[in-house]
C-alpha cells in the first residue's frame, strides 16, 4: 500500500545486484564470496498522521503514543513528536462554484500559515507510553515523525468521546502513515449519514488528491473530486455528500494522489447509529480477513469492492471461538467489477466473538477485492457503530495503544495453522510494570481475550504488543468498550504489522572493485 516501502525495496534490490557483481569479480582471483542472507533491521524514521478529532464542542480526546522496545535500534538522537497541522475547512452548505472558489482560497491561505511548533504529544523513551488530552471541536489534525530508537513500531492511538449529538459515540483510530493510494469500502451517503474523508499532508510541499466514489451501480457522478489541493502541513476534511448528488447507502471511496502523499481516514456518522473512524482496507487481495467482531454485535454489514476488471465470487466463513463455520443465508457474495456490493449479516456471531474470512468461491479464481464491516452494538437510540476494515496479518509485531484497566478486548485469528502468540502489556502512562503472557490460537478460530495482560500497579492507560512466535499467520484487532448513559459505546482498531523492521541486503565485499 505504501509506495515508500516499494521504493525502499527497489533500492535494496539494486544494492543486492551491485553486491552480487562485486562477489563475482572478487580480487586476487579468489573464489566468489558467498552472499549473506538479507538482514532485518529497525527503521530509522517513521511518520504518523492523526485526523482532526471532532467538530463537537463537547468532544474529549485522548492521545496515547508508544514505541515498543527493539533489540537493535537506530543510532543517533531519538525524537517522536506530533504537532498541530494547519487546518483547512470546507463549508458543506456552499454551492459547487462557490465551494470551488472557497476551497482554493482556503488552500492558498493555509499555505501561507507556518505550521505550529509546539508538540501536542512528545514520546521520550521506548517501552513507556505517554498520554495527552484535547477538548472541544477546535483540536487540529496532528502531523508527527519519530527517529532513532523511537521510530521502529511507533504507534499513536486517538480516542475521542462525544456524549451527545449526531456525532455521539467513541471514535477511535490508530494514527496512520502517509500513502498515495487508499481504499475505503463502507462509507455512506444516506440521508442520515454525514461522512467526511480527512486528508492530511505531512510534507513541506503541497499534495494534489483525487477522490473517486463507487456505489452499487459503479462510479458515482461527482464534482470537485479531481485535483483537490492539500497544502504543505495542512489537513482538509471533505464532506462526501458535497461531491455527488447520486444517492447511495454504501459507498467505496478511492483516494489517490497526483503529487505528494497524504494520510487519509473516513469519519462515518449517522443520526441514530453514532460515529466512528473508518480506516483504509488492506491492499486488494483475493483472500481477506476482517478480525474482531464483538460477541454481542446486534448487526454486521459487509461492504466489498472489486477494483480490477474481473468480477469476484467470494465465499464467506466465520472464524468463531470453536471453529470455522459458514454463516447460514450468507454463504457467498458476488462483487461486480467497479461496483460496491453489500450484505447484511445481521447478528452473525450469535453471542460468540468471531472474524470474517473472505476467499474465492469453489471453482472461482482469486480476484482482488477490498472490504470492511460496519458493526453495531445495542439497539434503537442506544445503538453504536464501529468499522472493521480488512487487515493484513500481524507479521512480526503490532501494537494497540490506549488500553484501560477494564474494557479492552484483544482478538486474535488464525485463519490457517495454529499459532503461538506473545502479548506484552507495556508500563502505564502514569505507573505500572510490564506484563507478558503467551496464548495459543487454534487453527480456524478467533480467540477473544477479554482479560488481556495488565501492568502491575497500573495507573493511566497502556499498550498491548502482539508478536507471533510460531505457527501460521495471525490477524488481530483490539476493541475498546466505553459504555456511557446506557449506550454501548465502543471502537475497534485492527493491528497490521507495525513495519518497524525492514529487509536490508548484506554486502560482504569491498565495492571499490567495481572501479577497477
Amino acid at each position: 500500500m505504501n509506495r515508500t516501502t516499494l521504493s525502499l525495496l527497489a533500492a535494496a534490490t539494486s544494492l543486492a545486484a551491485v553486491t552480487g557483481f562485486a562477489a563475482l569479480t572478487a580480487p586476487d582471483g579468489g573464489a566468489p564470496a558467498e552472499a549473506k542472507a538479507p538482514s532485518r533491521l529497525p527503521v530509522e524514521r517513521s511518520s504518523l498522521l492523526c485526523p482532526s478529532p471532532s467538530q463537537s464542542d463537547i468532544a474529549e480526546t485522548v492521545y496515547t503514543s508508544f514505541t515498543p522496545r527493539t533489540k537493535a535500534s537506530g543510532g543517533g538522537a531519538s525524537t517522536a513528536e506530533l504537532k498541530p497541522s494547519v487546518a483547512t475547512l470546507r463549508d458543506p452548505d456552499d454551492g459547487a462554484d462557490k465551494d470551488k472558489k472557497d476551497k482554493d482560497k482556503a488552500a492558498e491561505d493555509a499555505a501561507k500559515k507556518p505550521a505550529p511548533d509546539k508538540a501536542v504529544v512528545t514520546l521520550k523513551q521506548p517501552g513507556k507510553p505517554v498520554g495527552a488530552e484535547a477538548s472541544g471541536g477546535a483540536a487540529p489534525a496532528l502531523i508527527g515523525s519519530a527517529t532513532g530508537s523511537l521510530a521502529p513500531g511507533w504507534t499513536t492511538q486517538q480516542t475521542t468521546t462525544v456524549s451527545a449529538g449526531s456525532g455521539r459515540g467513541v471514535l477511535g483510530v490508530s494514527c496512520t502513515a502517509p500513502d498515495t493510494d487508499l481504499w475505503f469500502p463502507g462509507a455512506g451517503l444516506a440521508k442520515d449519514r454525514q461522512d467526511y474523508v480527512h486528508l492530511t499532508n505531512p510534507d513541506d510541499t503541497g499534495a494534489v488528491v483525487d477522490i473517486e466514489l463507487y456505489g452499487k451501480n459503479g462510479a458515482l457522478k461527482s464534482q470537485l473530486t479531481d485535483g483537490i489541493p492539500v497544502p504543505a502541513g495542512a489537513s482538509v476534511p471533505v464532506l462526501l455528500s458535497t461531491l455527488t448528488t447520486d444517492p447511495a447507502e454504501d459507498v467505496t471511496v478511492h483516494v489517490t494522489t497526483r503529487t505528494g502523499r497524504v494520510g487519509a481516514v473516513v469519519r462515518g456518522a449517522g443520526d441514530e447509529t453514532g460515529s466512528d473512524w473508518l480506516p483504509a482496507s488492506t491492499d486488494p487481495s483475493g483472500t481477506l480477513v476482517l478480525p474482531g467482531i464483538p460477541a454481542d454485535a446486534t448487526s454486521v454489514r459487509l461492504v466489498a469492492f472489486a477494483p480490477g476488471e474481473d468480477d469476484a465470487d467470494l465465499k464467506l466463513r466465520l472464524a468463531s471461538a470453536s471453529g470455522t463455520i459458514t454463516p447460514a443465508g450468507a454463504e457467498n457474495l458476488r462483487v461486480k467489477s467497479g461496483m460496491t456490493a453489500s450484505l447484511d449479516l445481521k447478528d452473525v456471531t450469535k453471542g460468540e466473538p468471531g472474524s470474517l474470512i473472505l476467499s474465492p468461491s469453489e471453482g472461482a479464481r482469486p480476484t482482488p477485492v477490498v472490504a470492511a464491516l460496519q458493526v453495531t452494538r445495542g439497539k434503537g437510540d442506544k445503538q453504536e457503530i464501529a468499522f472493521i476494515p480488512a487487515t493484513a496479518p500481524v507479521g512480526e509485531r503490532a501494537t494497540a495503544a490506549d488500553n484501560r484497566a477494564k474494557g479492552s478486548v484483544l482478538s486474535l485469528t488464525a485463519p490457517g495453522e495454529t499459532a503461538q502468540v506473545k502479548v506484552t502489556a507495556s508500563a502505564g502512562t502514569e505507573a505500572g510494570e510490564q506484563a507478558v503472557k503467551t496464548y495459543t490460537v487454534k487453527a480456524g478460530t478467533t480467540l477473544a481475550i477479554t482479560d488481556p495482560p495488565v501492568p502491575a500497579g497500573l495507573k493511566g492507560s497502556y499498550a498491548l504488543t502482539v508478536e507471533p512466535q510460531s505457527g501460521g499467520p495471525v490477524h488481530a484487532a483490539r476493541t475498546l468498550l466505553l459504555p456511557q448513559d446506557g449506550i454501548e459505546m465502543f471502537t475497534v482498531q485492527t493491528l497490521p504489522d507495525d513495519r518497524g523492521l525492514v529487509t536490508v541486503p548484506s554486502a560482504e565485499q569491498d565495492l571499490s572493485v567495481l572501479d577497477d
